[in-house]
């Protein structure tokens, strides 16, 4: 008689109920799986065989058929093995189908019988709880985050035998997670570096703290030595912290990328990825035969640094490009497209010229105007647009290097503006579907971007003497909103007009 085991599968960040259909029948014996199943499941033929004969149990001595339903539905991992070994036990008659109707399974097994964590459990449990499912059982050490998803049991088993004994004398209790545990929103964490510790550029740390405020991509441009790396390392000290909703979303990609820890089981800080001028279009935007997530997916919500931008490949640097404009990026194969998310502030840092010292007061420039033209053009100006703020760092003088001076602020206090920037646009777009100021649509921006009468004569001779493209005035708007936010200011002032002009797109070809 056939029996139904319930689990999951996950395409992208979508989880899928799968049933796992097993059959034995009076055959020479043989053990075969269907229902496009990858490798991996392929290979749980032997897991599966010897788990359960090295957990005191009787494997079937027929031919053992398994269907993965819906069979048009690609299956892929290890944590079906766990499924597959509860039908067979139900066919053996160690368990009865009725006591397990109610429960979903997922796990990997071990030759010994034990059950070893697997990646995506959080979308996986989140796909079942939607699907109705109210009772899963998870290896151990995926326990703490499958229960973040909350409002249904998950019982957390180190092997097969803890799985059956339970559905006998109830061993295994419900595991309960306190997310508040994790996620301590008045917290200040300790970062490795620190804004008190480096000296002047207050401009460039002016530009960083409304990066940070409002969600904006940034640029910097500057000497060698000019702090532009050390500044964007202290970066990551004043960003906000998470709200849940970014927290559990954060935790699914990670979770599916094997990036997740087992300490810690819900992401707590913003990630920010540093990535090498090396990287392949594929490692920045995502993809593969199976569709992985890549560097700006794992920058969701956080920061992807491009240390020497100009060296990228001018392919990879344009993959960014739509990323940038939509806040996700879909991946498209022959049989299926995949959608993730990749709201990210880009932070970037160059030099001005090859030899890096082209605009310098202290060094002279060895390049030539072609060269200049030719290195500064691998940045494409649609690129360029859709960078908020582009910044020049110049390199600091002998006066301001022996500065011993302890005057400078801390990346604590520029963080509680940030943090009180970002709570003002939480509260203003509550309904609004969007979290920062540069999400803004058009229509947003009409909305929460009015100016003063004054305000607008600035920004109509703005755009006649820049010659700014549509796209450029949103943003110029968008940043204006977000130092307005920074002053804890409900209108769009000419003080905060003017300074995000200041942060227009550079000339760099003069």
């Amino acid at each position: 008689m056939v029996n139904k085991v319930t689990t999951a599968t996950v395409i992208g960040l979508n989880a899928y109920k799968v049933s796992v259909e097993t059959d034995v029948l009076n055959s020479l014996p043989s053990f075969s799986i269907v229902g496009l199943p990858d490798v991996a499941i392929n290979e749980a033929r032997d897991r599966v065989r010897s788990a359960i004969k090295n957990s005191g149990f009787t494997f079937p001595a027929k031919k053992v058929v398994v269907n993965l339903a819906p069979a048009d539905l690609k299956k892929e991992g290890s944590n079906f093995d766990l499924p597959i070994a509860i039908g067979l036990l139900v066919e053996e008659g160690v368990l009865e189908e009725s006591k397990i109707k109610d429960f979903a399974f997922i796990g990997e097994l071990s030759l010994d019988g034990s059950l070893r964590g697997v990646n995506g459990v959080l979308p996986l449990v989140l796909g079942l709880k939607e699907s109705g499912i109210k009772n899963i059982f998870v290896p151990e050490i995926n326990a703490n985050e499958a229960a973040l998803a909350g409002d249904i049991n998950i019982f957390g088993a180190s092997s097969l035998q803890d799985v059956v004994y339970h559905f006998d004398d109830a061993t295994l209790q419900p595991t309960i997670v306190d997310i508040n545990k994790y996620l301590d929103k008045e917290s200040y964490q300790e970062f490795n570096f620190d804004f008190k510790d480096v000296k002047g550029q207050q401009k460039a740390k002016r530009a960083l703290e409304i990066a940070a405020a409002g969600g904006h991509n940034m640029l910097m441009i500057g000497s060698p030595g000019s702090g532009k790396t050390l500044m964007a390392k202290c970066f990551a000290s004043i960003l906000p912290p998470l709200e849940l909703s970014e927290a559990l979303e954060l935790t699914k990609i990670y979770s599916i990328s094997g990036l997740l820890s087992s300490k810690e089981p819900l992401m707590t800080k913003r990630p920010f990825r540093a990535v090498h001028h090396t990287a392949s279009s594929t490692g920045i935007i995502g993809g593969g035969s199976n569709p992985k997530p890549g560097e700006i997916t794992l920058a969701h919500r956080g920061v992807l640094f491009l240390d020497e931008m100009v060296e990228f490949p001018r392919n990879v640097l344009e993959v960014l490009r739509q990323p940038l404009e939509d806040g996700e990026i879909v991946i498209s194969r022959a049989k299926h497209s995949i959608k993730y998310p990749a709201k990210f502030m880009l932070l970037g840092a160059m030099n001005p010229c090859p030899c890096g010292y082209f605009g310098d007061k202290q060094k002279q420039c060895t390049c030539s105007d072609f060269q200049i033209n030719r290195y500064l053009a691998r940045l494409s100006g649609p690129l360029l647009e859709r960078i908020d703020l582009q910044v020049e760092v110049q390199r600091l003088s002998p006066e301001e290097l022996s500065d011993k001076s302890t005057s400078n602020e801390s990346s604590a206090d520029i963080r509680k503006r940030v943090i009180n920037a970002r709570k003002i646009q939480n509260n203003r777009y509550k309904g609004d579907g969007i979290l920062t100021n540069s999400e803004l649509t058009s229509k947003l921006i009409k909305k929460y971007c009015k100016l003063t009468p004054q305000s607008e004569n600035i920004l109509k001779a703005a755009v006649i003497k820049y010659q700014l493209s549509g796209r450029r005035y949103d943003k110029i708007l968008k940043l204006a909103r977000t130092i307005a936010d920074l002053d804890s200011s409900e209108n769009i002032d000419q003080i905060h007009l003017t300074q995000a002009l200041q942060y227009r797109m550079l000339n760099l070809s003069n």
